[in-house]
């Protein structure tokens, strides 16, 4: 069974599974032209140094960046564990992962997950992805900066998915975290991929004082799960 046939046969809800496979294909593709597009940055990467994000997140502006299928189910999976009736994303995209976040919601009974995107064409496709999946009532995606768009939090988070570039990954969880109630998750997959340019976030998480108990995940690609105490 492939990867992608597994995390669908999760879900279990035929008119998401269609955009998903579609979207999930899509990025794949994609993701041929991003390799290469980081090869030249390959040194960095084996030396655990930060990569230029600021020279790079320009040309990434029309890239899916999107989660794997495995940890889209895995998304699924933990906000269902949680009964998660509120969800943060930092990093919508193009909604794959939205998707994801949005079907563990409508089945826990219903609530929201409030995606972030900056850039307005990724937004406005997301928002055509989640209506087409029939998912849009459970969603509001907020444009722009997510460190202005989410200042108004209302109500306990239960799950933060922190999936955006990762200078702002420290700075998003340290708006979000007081709205986070006990028990309450934040994944950040880019930890694992980009270690030394998460060394902040990875300290802050893992200081018992800042209330957090975290740890990296054994599965592939996994991420640094962090449970809000």
């Amino acid at each position: 069974m492939t990867a992608l046939a597994e995390a669908l046969g999760t879900i279990r809800d035929p008119r998401a599974e269609a955009v998903l496979a579609r979207l999930h294909r899509r990025a794949d593709r994609q993701n041929l032209g991003l390799m290469a597009s980081f090869a030249r940055h390959l040194p960095r990467l084996l030396g655990r140094r930060p990569l230029p994000w600021p020279q790079l997140e320009p040309s990434l502006s029309d890239r899916y960046l999107a989660l794997d299928p495995r940890s889209g189910a895995l998304c699924y999976m933990l906000a269902r564990m949680l009964l998660a009736r509120q969800v943060v994303e930092f990093g919508t995209s193009f909604g794959v992962s939205t998707i994801y976040l949005a079907l563990a919601v409508r089945d826990n009974g219903g609530g929201r997950v409030i995606g972030t995107e900056r850039v307005p064409g990724k937004a406005a496709q997301a928002r055509a992805h989640l209506e087409e999946a029939g998912l849009a009532s459970f969603v509001e995606i907020r444009e722009g900066d997510a460190l202005e768009t989410l200042r108004d939090l209302s109500g306990p988070v239960d799950f933060v998915l922190n999936d955006g570039f990762p200078r702002f990954a420290l700075p998003v969880l340290r708006l979000v975290a007081p709205h986070m109630r006990p028990g309450a998750i934040a994944l950040c997959g880019n930890a694992v991929l980009f270690p030394a340019d998460h060394a902040d976030y990875l300290a802050w998480v893992r200081d018992p004082g800042n209330g957090f108990r975290s740890m990296r995940l054994a599965a592939k690609p996994g991420g640094e799960l962090s449970v809000r105490t």
